[in-house]
Parts: C-alpha cells; sequence; structure tokens
C-alpha cells in the first residue's frame, strides 16, 4: 500500500475534513490536570505503543532484563509525572513525543537505580513483556539505529492495529472465513493466491472476490488513517505523518 493511495483517503477518514477528537488531543486537553479521560486515553496509547520504546532500548544495547525493566519503569513514571506539560516542542506526535520522553528516562535512569523496585502501589498498564524479546529476536539483523528500528516497530503496530480491528468487524458479523481467505490481498503483492482459486474456497464467483478486496482494501486504509490519527492531535500532521510511516516500511 502506497502513501500516496492511502493519503488521497485522509478526508474520508476524517470525516468530510473534520478532525475528529483522538486519543492523544484528549490527552492534550487536560495537560497536566490528570482528568480521567486523558489518562485513560493515555494508559490506552502506552499500552499500545511500548513494544517499539524496547525494540530502541534493545537496539540502543541495552540487555533484554535491562530493556524489560527501562520500559516498565519508563512507564511507570511516565504515567505518574507531570509530563504533559512538555509536550508542546513536539507539535502533537505522540510518536515524537514518547521517544523523546524515554530518551531522557534512559538518560538519567542511573540517577535512579538504588531506587526500590518500581511499580509498588503506582498506576501500571497491560504490557506483555514476557514476549517481548522473542518478538525483538525477529527483527532484521541490520544496522538500523535504534530510532528507525522505533519508527519502522510503530509503523507496524498500526499497521496490526488496523489489521485487528477489520478482522474483529468480519468475526461480529460472522464473516471470519472471508476475512482469512481475503486478507493476504491487502498488500497487493505478488504472489497472492489467485482469485480463482479463492473464488472457488468461498463458493462465489471470481468478480465478487474482486469487488470483496476491493472493498476490504478500502476498509483497511480507513482504519489504519483512524489508527494513525489516533496519535495525533493536528489535522495538518495526518498526510505527513502517512508519508513518513509509509517511506519507513518501504526502506524496510
Amino acid at each position: 500500500m502506497m502513501a500516496s493511495e492511502t493519503d488521497g483517503k485522509a478526508g474520508q477518514a476524517r470525516g468530510g475534513g473534520r478532525f475528529a477528537t483522538t486519543k492523544w488531543s484528549v490527552v492534550l486537553a487536560a495537560g497536566d490536570r490528570g482528568s480521567s479521560g486523558s489518562r485513560a486515553a493515555l494508559s490506552e496509547l502506552c499500552e499500545t505503543y511500548w513494544y517499539p520504546l524496547y525494540a530502541f532500548a534493545r537496539r540502543r544495547g541495552l540487555s533484554a532484563e535491562a530493556a524489560q525493566d527501562s520500559t516498565q519503569g519508563f512507564f511507570v513514571r511516565f504515567l505518574e509525572k507531570d509530563t504533559l506539560r512538555h509536550v508542546q516542542p513536539e507539535k502533537g506526535r505522540f510518536r515524537s513525543f514518547l521517544l523523546t520522553s524515554f530518551k531522557n528516562f534512559l538518560s538519567d535512569e542511573r540517577a535512579h537505580a538504588q531506587r526500590k523496585k518500581r511499580g509498588g502501589g503506582a498506576v501500571q498498564i497491560s504490557i506483555d513483556l514476557k514476549t517481548a524479546e522473542g518478538r525483538y529476536r525477529n527483527e532484521p539483523a541490520d544496522e538500523q539505529t535504534p530510532e528507525r528500528i522505533f519508527e519502522r516497530r510503530w509503523a507496524l503496530t498500526l499497521l496490526e492495529k488496523a489489521l485487528g480491528r477489520l478482522r474483529a468487524d468480519h468475526v461480529s458479523s460472522n464473516r471470519e472465513k472471508v476475512f482469512d481467505k481475503l486478507k493476504g490481498y491487502l498488500t497487493g503483492e505478488k504472489g497472492s493466491v489467485p482469485y480463482a482459486r479463492t473464488a472457488r474456497d468461498l463458493g462465489i464467483s471470481e468478480i465478487a472476490v474482486k469487488v470483496a478486496v476491493h472493498r476490504l482494501r478500502r476498509r483497511f486504509r480507513g482504519c489504519l488513517l483512524e489508527e494513525i490519527s489516533q496519535t495525533l492531535s493536528d489535522e495538518a500532521d495526518l498526510g505527513r505523518e502517512v508519508r513518513h510511516l509509509m517511506s519507513v516500511l518501504e526502506a524496510g
């Protein structure tokens, strides 16, 4: 899926040009007042995007154990402290704000090395650190910088979230089998199962399969744009963020 193709659907995803309220904009609107809605939105964002930070820490040279401790410790402090007052320089992108905050945390973490074990009585978020290293071992063994691996994992997380939403829609309408047969066509890559074979498996015509794939791709683009918008606060950032993330994926 190319950036221009996704970017061209931005207006539809924003409801005729109006930028909808997003999770990150809810957080920013509350600022450092810590409203319940803001805190819930921030926790959900952190639960979704913890792994790119773990991958960043590992690529930066931290051991698996140290990366796990740093990631968990960062989120405990991030959710407890008055971090939102510093968000303005990042121009409303949660991605940028989160990475900058994590870098700052790692820089002064040694000063807190003797502190008691983190998390006692603190706000916790649900992150699966037990599987983190398994995921990291599947990362490409190349010379990508920590920042580059962070951005790639961020983009892939967005794709996974969009795909998950799309699958959930099909499951709720008892069309799980259809989705499982068609999801391989979403990227438009070569080597997909021939339409004729899928048509036979689903008991429909080949034309019907092509129409279904077209609709699935359109819905997937919409879900992806919605996921990206949740991490932004400004409509002007959406097109640039889409192009940037797509370029990260295309660069491999």
